[in-house]
């Protein structure tokens, strides 16, 4: 009678322990094993994709004028010529480039003096333009200011020279004044033309008188023959 107590237990226990090592969901009919991910599971790309052994490139950039250009061009400024804009206007205008150029806030570079020569009425001096802030330019005869020029001027009259002299530029701005530029003016004597010409007038009037005095004297030779032959005439 015990015995056939204890045998209904018995299952019972067994049935109760394989219930709890058996977890749902599991492959009942198989061991478990661990499953790693594949790239197909994870849809990576495939490994062609990498290229280990190629370096991204870098691509610098390139320099480009608002043109459109590839480089900027220098501006069409010459500091000799009268009359034109200043380069910085020029380089805002068309976007090109200028020669480097001192600040309004220190005194301008010396101009550079071409010509100081007589133009037949007046000693007429040109020059250059630094690569400054300019205002203005003096020129200045045997140190004395002669004259006072703008600063889009490149040339100008100094007046009359009578004597040796140095004749100089000078740039200003609102700092102060450049150095001088100067070159020596050798006066030319201006009276020789007129001299040459009086004595030219002289020798020809000269000339014309002794012209006059031999046709007289010809002539009167003439009339003198001719009255001989018509006094012999007569006497015959």
């Amino acid at each position: 009678m015990a015995a056939n107590r204890t045998f209904p237990l018995t299952i019972i226990c067994l049935v109760l322990i394989r219930s709890s090592i058996t977890q749902p969901g599991s492959n009942p009919t198989g061991p478990l094993t661990s499953h790693m991910p594949t790239s197909k599971d994870l849809d990576l790309p495939p490994d062609e994709y990498y290229d280990t052994e190629t370096e991204p490139s870098t691509v610098s950039p390139k320099s480009a004028s608002p043109n459109g250009s590839g480089s900027m061009r220098r501006c069409d400024y010459n500091p000799c010529k009268e009359n034109q804009p200043s380069c910085s206007e020029l380089s805002a205008a068309n976007h090109c480039l200028c020669p480097g150029s001192t600040s309004y806030l220190v005194k301008p570079e010396a101009p550079y003096l071409k010509t100081v020569a007589w133009n037949g009425s007046d000693v007429v001096i040109h020059w250059c333009a630094p690569f400054s802030y300019v205002t203005a330019y003096s020129v200045t005869v045997g140190g004395k200011e002669k004259q006072r020029f703008g600063r889009e001027r490149r040339s100008g009259g100094a007046g009359p020279i009578e004597n040796v002299s140095e004749v100089c530029v000078v740039a200003l701005n609102d700092v102060g004044d450049s150095k001088a530029s100067c070159m020596m003016y050798q006066p030319k004597d201006h009276s020789l033309p007129l001299k040459a010409g009086l004595i030219g007038g002289a020798l020809g009037l000269l000339l014309l008188l002794l012209l006059a005095v031999l046709l007289w004297r010809r002539r009167r030779q003439r009339k003198l023959q001719a009255n001989i032959a018509m006094r012999d005439t007569a006497e015959t």
